[in-house]
């Protein structure tokens, strides 16, 4: 049981009981002053006093029995709805923590399907890039074979349309020789 719970039921009990046994102490007191004061106004009547004192004092000590009583009873009920609420209290922390640790074995779990799912989207990337990067060399590569090929065939035809011309000017020259002569 908490200590603050039970310090508090301790002063609540106290004070019940003490509360309960201020009135009849105050009735006491009243029917006795009353009765001296009766019985020193008239001397003659003091057994009647006595009497009717006695019943008050009877009266009293019933109404404070009574009193306790249903302070106890009120006491018993306050204990019977403590104890209940500590034990709803209990119940209330072990499912609250298990409910807490529940929702963060499920919070760490989706980080962790978070963060697979960020190093999968990561390496597609990455992959996606190292591609993306190989097909641009690949052309670049490629690229630069056709120039330099087209630069050797023009290099090629150049040097072959020459030798043609120069023999076709030769051949050209030589009918114009044999004309000639």
């Amino acid at each position: 049981m908490n200590p603050l719970i039970s310090a508090a039921s301790v002063i609540a009990a106290g004070l019940a009981v003490g509360l309960a046994s201020v009135g009849p102490g105050v009735g006491q007191g009243t029917a006795a002053g009353q009765a001296v004061e009766g019985i020193a106004r008239q001397h003659e009547a003091e057994g009647k006093i006595r009497d009717n004192r006695k019943q008050r004092i009877l009266n009293t000590i019933r109404n404070s029995d009574e009193l306790r009583e249903g302070a106890i009873e009120q006491l018993e009920k306050a204990r019977a709805r403590l104890r209940k609420v500590e034990i709803e209290a209990d119940e209330f922390r072990v499912n609250g923590y298990s409910e807490i640790k529940r929702e963060k074995l499920n919070l760490i779990d989706s980080t962790y399907k978070i963060l697979e799912q960020l190093e999968n989207y990561k390496n597609e990337t990455i992959n996606f890039e190292q591609q993306k990067a190989s097909n641009q060399v690949r052309q670049r590569v490629f690229q630069q074979a056709l120039e330099g090929a087209l630069g050797t065939l023009n290099s090629c035809l150049n040097n072959e349309l020459h030798l043609r011309t120069i023999s076709a000017n030769i051949g050209i020259l030589a009918a114009m020789k044999q004309i000639t002569d």
